[in-house]
Parts: C-alpha cells; structure tokens; sequence
C-alpha cells in the first residue's frame, strides 16, 4: 500500500504541478498590479467588514475558519518535515509561495463569491461552482466536488489527526488511539451543529491559538537572537544550493518548500475558495482580499516562528532521501518531526516544550479538521443542489461517520503514509484549482478594479 501511494503521490507532485503554481502566482500578481502589496491596508479594513444579511456568515468569521484550516500541523509538523527532507532553504521557498500565493488566493475566493449559491444554510460555492458556472464544465465541477469530499473528509483529516497523536505521545504520553478517539468525540460535537457552530468556535479559538504560538515562538528565539542572523543566512544559501551541505538536494528542497507551503497557506488548493463563497459582503473583491490576507498570518507569521524556532535551536536533521542523513544535529530525533519543535522550546523552557507543543498542537488540529469538514460538506451541498434533499442530508450524516473514523486511523498510523495521502489530496485540488482560475481570472481582475474604482 506504501509503495503504491509513494508512487501515486509522484505522479500528482511531478515538477509541472510545482511550476504551475509559481507561475500562477506571479502571473496574477503581475496582472493585479500586485495587489497584495499596493491594497495591503484595504486586506486589513475587510476583514471586519460588516454582515450584509442574515443568510452567510460575515467576513471575520470566513477569515477566521479559513484560517483555522490553514493554521494547523503544516504549521509544526510540516515546517519540519520541510527543513528535514529539503533543509533549511525550504523556508525560503515557503515564504515566495505565501508571497505569490496571496495574489492566488485573492483570485480563486473572488471568483467564488461571483458564482456563488444559495442554500438553507447560508450560501456555499468553491471551485466546483466556478468550474461550472464560470467554464460551462458541470461534469468537471462534480470531479472536483468528489476530489474535495475525499481529500478533506479523509486524507487530509488522517494527516492532522496523526501529527497530535504524535504530538501527545511525545509528551505526557498519551497513547494514539485515546487522542483520536478524544478528538473524534470533540469534532462530532461541533460539527453536527452546523457552519454557525463551526463560525462561532472557529472566531473565538483561532486568533487566540495563533497569538499565543506566535508570543511564544518569539521568547525561544529571543533566547538564541545571537543564532537569527546565521540563519537566516543559511537559509538563503540553502535555496539556492549555494550551501554545499545541501547543494545535492535542492531540487527536493524546492519542491518540498513549494509542497508545504501549499499544505499550510492552501493558496491555489481551493478550500479558502470554498469558506469564502460562505460570507455575506457587499463586494466579491473585498472577500477575495480579506482572504489574501490570511494567507500571511499563516506562513509568513506562524510558519516562520516554527521555523526559527527550530533553526536557531539546532534540534533538526536533514535527510539525504536514501535513509541517512546529511545533517544530525538531534539525532536522537530520527524522523520525529513533531520533536523538532517540542525539542526547540524544551531549549528554553525545559520540561514544558513538548507539552505546550502538545496542547497547541491540538488547538490547531482541531479547528483544522474544523475546516475541513465545512469544505467536505459544502462539496456535498453542490452534487444535490436542486435536487432531492433526503439525499444530501444522508450523504452528510455518512459524511460526519466517515470522518470520525478518519480522525481515529489517521491517529493510529504511521506518519509517512498519512503525509503522502496528505499530499495526494492537496495536489490533485491545486491542479484543478489551479487551470480553473487562470482561464477564469479576467472575472477576478474586472471585479477588482470595479471595487478599486469605488
């Protein structure tokens, strides 16, 4: 089974998938005159944009439950796993991912308050619903819809699940099936209650949960700031290959820089799309730049302390690919990722690292697969939009059932496998994602400078 998802995951991360998604983000930064840059206060103002109605949800709200999906184990345990397999250079590329990515990101959640629509439940919409509305390809949109069910209500919850098992393990310990089985019960209490309920709970714990990981990661790194302007240093040599250490892997390092930085930020995958059809604004571009904005506290901000966190510690290793290894500063940390940044804190507040990691990890996980199962459920609302109701209610309750258990197996297994179904799920979204908004992006580019001109 590892052998036959190794190679499916090949197959979805060829080196075209990575360059498309470069290039899309500086071909829509060209073309939007690099709006991330020049309207970097108007993201600010519309996050706190007000309600236009009672049917969606407001601006914040989206914002905040996109960037619960974002802020997760990409955020600790992808960072690391990026920096073992790619080392240190790999940040680099994560931040020119956020960088172009937030141009993606304001295209792909514009385009999908355009062609949005309405439910029982507030408005929904993503790329199924552009793919389309907008391409005229219902078939294709239906595609897209299936992909998103199983790769959020399963491959990617696995992933989440596995890195706070992982997590716990490290530190009280607590044995992985009780953490999947405790997060299970937690989820299907919210979950059952409905995007108002996931709005509510994603509003109150994700700012918080995200503040206090940020104020945390600056005391560990303000006890080594004699290391940051080293490692920053190597960060730089490293994306380039210039560092002679890594200059054998900086095709790996590259892509795993690109691969989780679109595991974490979700710029290009589809999901912000998919929160975004949900809030009620009086513009399309305004939601298309609230959510442009989330896309650098998750990388540029939270993913960044993780990595300094871990560099200016020294608590990583670099892996050559064939089983060894080409750096050991923490050898006695092998490929327990999660370590890297519970090892990192353990340097200044000893005892108390790998269970703040823990419990943090926790947080993240659980308002991820939050997230998660608002974009799986939505997808399910497209396939039976129109039609017979009793169907898309069972669909959903079996939906509910398939995730728990996914929460429950992803905590018992083994790491390498779920990161790869992980990253099949998240590939396959991004290529569809990807072509659909860069043939629909003069949609985007009108509604931006009709919002400008106001």
């Amino acid at each position: 089974m590892e052998k036959f998802v190794s190679t499916l995951n090949d197959i979805v991360w060829n080196p075209g998938l990575v360059a498309l998604l470069l290039v899309a983000g500086l071909y829509f930064s060209v073309r939007t005159r690099l709006v991330q840059v020049r309207r970097f206060g108007l993201m600010l103002r519309s996050l706190f944009g007000k309600k236009q109605g009672s049917q969606g949800i407001s601006s914040f709200e989206a914002f905040c439950i996109a960037l619960s999906g974002r802020v997760g184990t990409g955020n600790i345990v992808g960072v690391a796993t990026a920096i073992a397999f790619g080392g240190p250079g790999a940040v680099f590329w994560m931040w020119v991912v956020a960088f172009f990515g937030a141009s993606t990101a304001f295209v792909e959640s514009t385009l999908s308050q355009i062609y949005k629509f309405p439910h029982a439940s507030g408005y929904r919409g993503g790329p199924f619903s552009f793919i389309e509305k907008g391409l005229g390809q219902r078939w294709l949109g239906v595609v897209f819809a299936i992909i998103t069910i199983i790769s959020c209500g399963i491959f990617l919850v696995t992933v989440q699940a596995n890195g706070a098992s992982s997590a716990m393990q490290n530190a009280f310990p607590v044995p992985p099936l009780a953490t999947g089985i405790g997060l299970a019960i937690l989820m299907g209490i919210v979950v059952i209650g409905g995007v108002k309920r996931i709005a509510k709970v994603a509003s109150i714990v994700t700012p918080f949960m995200a503040f206090g990981y940020i104020l945390l990661s600056l005391v560990v790194v303000a006890f080594h700031i004699q290391e940051v302007p080293a490692v920053f240093a190597t960060i730089f040599r490293s994306a380039f290959g210039i560092n002679p250490l890594c200059g054998g892997i900086i095709g790996t390092t590259i892509a795993m820089g690109v691969k989780r930085g679109i595991f974490s930020n979700e710029a290009g995958q589809g999901t912000g799309a998919i929160v975004s059809a949900a809030a009620d604004v009086d513009h399309p571009a305004r939601q298309g730049l609230a959510q442009a904005f989330s896309v650098y506290v998750d990388t540029l901000l939270v993913c960044t302390a993780t990595a300094l966190m871990i560099l200016t510690s020294g608590t990583y290793n670099i892996l050559d690919g064939a089983g060894g290894m080409l750096v050991e500063n923490a050898p006695e940390l092998g490929n327990n990722y999660a370590g890297y940044t519970q090892s990192a804190v353990d340097t200044v507040f000893a005892g108390f690292g790998s269970e703040f990691v823990s419990v943090a990890m926790v947080f993240f996980v659980f308002s991820t697969i939050m997230a998660y199962y608002f974009y799986a459920e939505s997808s399910i609302m497209y396939l039976f939009h129109g039609r017979n109701g009793r169907w898309e209610k069972l669909s959903i309750r079996l939906l509910q059932v398939v995730l728990l258990a996914a929460i429950v197996f992803g905590a018992v297994r083994e790491a390498d496998l779920v990161w790869m179904l992980g990253d099949i799920g998240v590939g396959l979204m991004a290529w569809g994602t990807v072509v659909a908004i860069l043939l629909l992006c003069p949609k985007a580019l009108n509604a931006l400078k009709e919002f400008e001109s106001k």
